[in-house]
């Protein structure tokens, strides 16, 4: 979308909800294939290794990168935006069309696009988010972008183009369907920073209710504009990269592109102001189509819709019916917790990092389950957090599951951090419990602790003969010891735990061989 003319947003002001792009074509989607203009100074698509901007070595030119984003959130609703027609994700190709969308009996073209373009629905505003940084990635900064504009617009057709077979099919499914129109000022300079804020404000709208925003299933499709230029120099012409619908790729496909404009430059070419794909199979974006010629929208307000009306407390007529009017004030005193209030909570309850508390939260289902554990668990929240962060997460990460696909269940984790808090355990047997949990449904802890015969020894007295026997056996070890030399005790803990078959708590042990040892 062309950048729009802004108007400043003052309640009570009559806000015209449409215009008619007849610019459009009638259904135009994005071509899955690449084609290019052949015009000098574009890329092959051969993909180049991926360098992010970096701090130049000496004698090299310093480069800056810009980054700004359009985001289209498909709204929350059962039905399209002007029709009654229904609204699913993977349904057959045009079995979700009406006469209105598919502007028939024909009186106009179909596929123009409704939207708030010049008089969007909110202006001037901003979203933080936080951003993971150092060696560890242990670090958080908070960065800022701002908001240009928020409107409302129809979503528009797809055109699946097969260029073996030389047909273009239209599926208008998806045409009329109700979009949230985010753009955001070009405050980025990378990929990590435009996912993170694109993750930021998709956990906003989904905590919201806004929009469900998979983005698997195309709910939040992302554009990014990306430009590189010598600092203190005027910006650099910029491209668009389309149809983003993965925070992955989005990161990617910016660093790509900013590297590919840097080199495009150093080696004499020059950019064009283009639209661009992003090849995930390659690892690099294509382009799709130039943008040299000035495109003509020609907007015009829309005659069958009345205004929207948007009032606060202060500009609320005498007498109106709550029910009828959109009051800003009243909306905002019903809204939820916020994402970031939620991850300020959970520092300041849980005494976690802030790190961690960004972690629970970016991971869908992850926050609700670290909760259920905690309600039935006596383990300290340090622990808490620490399975289920790095115990886990992890073994979600591996085999590729969301957290409702885990078949360890928030009951089952409580009772073995349960186990390991009263000492029943060690922590290297809780490992096992937890690996045979993950393999074995509808077992409990205490049965696998049970079968494996994986519980810590209670007998002292049977515990410190193994001590004895083992400190005979290596005589050597013991006389480093008494050296002064601080790993043989570690290696003393560790024979006594091996001939334990590891059911021995590592901190008696040790308190059992310092006692036979001390003078």
């Amino acid at each position: 979308m062309a950048a729009p003319v802004v108007s400043r947003l003052c309640c009570g002001r009559r806000w015209a909800l449409a215009y008619i792009n007849r610019g459009s074509r009638p259904g135009t989607g994005t071509p899955t294939g690449s084609r290019s203009s052949g015009k000098r100074g574009q890329s092959s698509v051969v993909p180049q290794p991926l360098i992010t901007a970096e701090k130049p070595r000496k004698g090299e030119h310093e480069w800056a990168a810009v980054v700004g984003l359009e985001i289209h959130a498909q709204i929350a609703s059962n039905s399209k935006l002007f029709s009654g027609s229904q609204v699913h994700f993977a349904a057959p190709p045009n079995s979700l069309v009406s006469f209105f969308d598919a502007s028939l009996p024909g009186t106009l073209p179909a596929g123009y696009q409704i939207t708030q373009h010049r008089l969007p629905i909110a202006v001037n505003g901003s979203l933080a988010y936080s951003l993971c940084v150092g060696k560890k990635r242990s670090q958080l900064i908070s960065k800022t972008v701002r908001i240009k504009q928020i409107q409302l617009e129809q979503d528009s057709g797809k055109s699946l183009h097969d260029d073996q077979q030389s047909q273009t099919l239209i599926d208008l499914n998806r045409a009329g369907v109700g979009l949230l129109e985010v753009v955001l000022e070009p405050d980025m300079s990378c990929g990590e920073e435009a996912a993170t804020a694109v993750r930021e404000l998709q956990l906003i709208l989904q905590t919201l209710g806004t929009s469900q925003a998979n983005m698997a299933e195309g709910q939040l499709r992302v554009d990014a504009n990306i430009s590189v230029h010598h600092p203190g120099e005027p910006l650099g012409v910029r491209t668009e990269v389309k149809n983003l619908n993965s925070a992955r790729f989005l990161a990617k496909a910016i660093d790509y592109e900013i590297q590919r404009q840097i080199s495009e430059l150093e080696n004499g070419g020059e950019i064009l102001n283009e639209t661009r794909s992003f090849d995930y199979k390659l690892g690099c974006t294509v382009p799709m189509r130039d943008k040299e010629g000035k495109q003509d929208y020609r907007f015009i307000p829309e005659p069958n819709l009345p205004p929207l009306l948007l009032y606060d407390s202060a500009s609320l007529p005498a007498g109106a019916d709550p029910q009828q009017v959109i009051d800003i004030d009243r909306i905002r005193e019903r809204l939820p917790e916020l994402p970031s209030v939620t991850r300020e909570k959970l520092v300041q309850q849980y005494g976690m990092l802030p790190e961690h508390s960004l972690t629970l939260l970016n991971e869908v289902g992850l926050l609700e389950f670290f909760q259920n554990v905690m309600k039935e668990t006596r383990a300290e929240p340090k622990k808490v957090t620490s399975w289920v962060l790095n115990t886990f997460l992890g073994f979600l990460k591996q085999q590729n599951l969301a957290v409702r696909e885990s078949p360890v269940t928030p009951s089952a984790l409580a009772e073995l951090l349960n186990l390991l808090d009263r000492k029943a355990i060690s922590s290297s047997a809780a490992k096992q419990v937890f690996e045979e949990l993950w393999r074995s449904k509808g077992k409990t802890p205490a049965q696998i602790v049970s079968e494996k015969k994986l519980g810590l020894m209670q007998d002292r007295e049977t515990l410190e003969q193994l001590c004895q026997a083992t400190m005979e056996e290596h005589a050597q070890v013991v006389m480093d010891m008494k050296k002064g030399n601080p790993r043989a005790i570690n290696k003393l803990i560790g024979l006594v735990r091996k001939a334990t078959l590891s059911r021995a708590d590592p901190t008696v042990i040790k308190e059992i061989l310092e006692k036979k040892l001390s003078p």
